[in-house]
């Protein structure tokens, strides 16, 4: 049954405006009158509709891979984002690319590590929730809307969509991982452009990308399992809160998220672990950063190994209740 709130603008004027809220969406009449005839017209609009996400991304050259992502990700995207790219030195033209794409570019004159780069990006963020975003990356058909009803519908503040690296099951994940190189590695030895990386992803999926991801979906629809996919995080700002930023001393700073997030969970219970949405698809071309002229961290002196924050003991402990993801220390699960 509908919640009923109604008000009156200026009742001088030729019409009235009246709004009617629900559980999941509101409506908006308007009354329009003139010569005596009364004329009333009605808009509903879904609450979820309203919900916008900062997309969080860091960017070394690889203009190729860059015009892929954004095109899927202008395409696919259900909801409106903001689009925040920190372009860590790139001498290709892709920091151009995305400014006259009117997204939010922050420039360093280095090539900084990636949580030195989320952390520059949150403080960008217009949105209540954040995407931190690899950029060979290409979404599926209505990832977003996906992602946040069942973030709402599980409560969770941390979250991951399933992918090329990290599926529901191991066995699974290193068969797709398996089919994916055969098609990558020998087309990537011919180029790394835009027609190239868009040809091995249709040849991968037969040309029909949004035909795998439906039955994808249909196949895993409603699971949700504790885990993490590290080339995308979906976080809203008050788990930031909680949680803090990313770790700039750390590459496998996914992880570390991880391991806070469960630690927090389990000490102070006012969040829920990270979980896996398993059945939003996100391909993920993976590892193209170091087959792109890639040059060190301007911070690499500063980084440290995971093992060097977290006791591996804790470690194994904190992550006992989730399927065993891959995890080396020395990289971040998003260069899987």
């Amino acid at each position: 049954m509908c919640i009923n709130v109604v008000h009156s603008l200026n009742s001088t004027l030729p019409f009235s405006i009246y709004t009617s809220m629900s559980q999941n969406s509101f409506c908006i009449l308007l009354n329009l009158k003139n010569k005596g005839m009364e004329n009333t017209y009605a808009l509903f609009v879904n609450h979820s509709f309203l919900l916008m996400i900062s997309i969080i991304t860091s960017i070394h050259n690889q203009l190729g891979m860059n015009k892929l992502f954004y095109k899927y990700l202008k395409k696919n995207s259900y909801h409106p984002f903001q689009l925040i790219v920190i372009d860590n030195a790139s001498t290709d033209g892709s920091g151009d690319f995305f400014r006259k794409q009117g997204v939010d570019v922050i420039t360093n004159k280095e090539n900084f590590s990636y949580a030195f780069a989320q952390n520059q990006g949150i403080a960008l963020a217009k949105y209540e929730y954040l995407l931190f975003l690899n950029n060979d990356v290409v979404v599926s058909k209505n990832w977003d809307e996906t992602a946040l009803r069942l973030m709402q519908q599980h409560g969770l503040e941390v979250a991951t969509c399933a992918g090329t690296n990290r599926m529901l099951k191991k066995k699974v994940t290193r068969a797709h991982l398996k089919k994916w190189f055969a098609i990558k590695y020998p087309l990537l030895a011919l180029g790394n452009g835009y027609k190239m990386l868009n040809l091995m992803h249709k040849l991968f999926f037969l040309f029909s990308f949004n035909g795998f991801c439906k039955r994808f979906q249909n196949k895993y629809k409603g699971v949700v399992v504790e885990g993490i996919a590290g080339f995308n995080v979906l976080m809203t700002k008050s788990a930031l809160k909680k949680v803090g930023c990313w770790d700039e001393r750390l590459l496998a700073a996914d992880f570390d998220i991880f391991l806070r997030t469960k630690k927090r969970a389990l000490e102070v219970g006012d969040i829920k672990p990270v979980h896996l949405l398993a059945e939003v698809y996100l391909h993920h071309f993976l590892r193209l950063t170091f087959k792109s002229n890639y040059i060190p961290f301007a911070d690499k002196d500063k980084l440290i190994r995971l093992e060097d924050k977290w006791d591996k003991n804790e470690i194994r402990e904190l992550m006992k209740t989730c399927d065993q993801i891959y995890f080396d220390s020395s990289r971040s699960s998003a260069d899987y």
